[in-house]
């Protein structure tokens, strides 16, 4: 029995290309494709045979897009897996699909057996996450050391919850009546006690141990 995967992209040629790769894995298999996160609600509410285990999307789509699309999946499908699949290497962009729900988030020049692996982690572990989004997730599931007992700071609380959002380290800084250099001590104290190295893995921490709620 194969793990059943949708490729949610607007470009056919690319999305038929993705479709045949993975047909190509010993444990998964594409149902159908879908241009946009609007043919996903369709087909979804049509059969419950449409329910697959994992759906690869893409972020830039019109009708409904990555985020808009993850969102809704989260929401109205909590078992099913969403794996971003996109060209958008940006951090902003990857925090709001990491935000909206998404599990994973790997770009389309991915190797072949890359995306091979990250299907089956994110089947065997629940996450799939390369080492340019996040060591957090990674090391959080290893075991080798529990972070959800450190002690913050009510200011560091505060600051994690605000790195959350779309807000610069400047303008965080001036929500919280503090110098950016006090924030930047913030930032580096965090990075060193979770031992993690930017942005995305502080926002990643903060969603898994719900310090930050989406």
């Amino acid at each position: 029995m194969k793990y059943s995967v949708v490729v949610v992209d607007d470009h056919t040629l690319l999305s038929q290309a993705i479709e045949g790769m993975v047909n190509t894995f010993d444990k998964f298999k594409v149902l159908y494709t879908c241009k946009n996160g609007g043919e996903v609600q369709e087909k979804f509410a049509a059969s419950p045979r449409n329910i697959p285990d994992i759906v690869l999307v893409d972020v830039n789509m019109p009708v409904m897009n990555g985020i808009e699309t993850t969102e809704w999946i989260v929401a109205n499908y909590p078992n099913v897996n969403v794996l971003a699949l996109s060209v958008e290497d940006a951090d902003g962009t990857i925090l709001k699909m990491l935000k909206a729900g998404a599990i994973g988030y790997l770009l389309k020049d991915t190797k072949k057996e890359v995306l091979e692996r990250a299907l089956i982690e994110i089947m065997d572990n629940g996450f799939y996450h390369t080492k340019n989004v996040t060591n957090l997730l990674l090391e959080s599931v290893s075991g080798k050391k529990s972070k959800s007992n450190i002690d913050f700071k009510e200011n560091e609380i505060k600051f994690m919850r605000l790195a959350c959002s779309e807000l610069t380290y400047k303008e965080i800084a001036e929500k919280m009546f503090l110098s950016p250099k006090t924030i930047d001590g913030y930032r580096d104290s965090l990075f060193t006690k979770l031992n993690i190295r930017n942005r995305v893995g502080l926002v990643m921490y903060a969603i898994k141990n719900k310090i930050y709620m989406p």
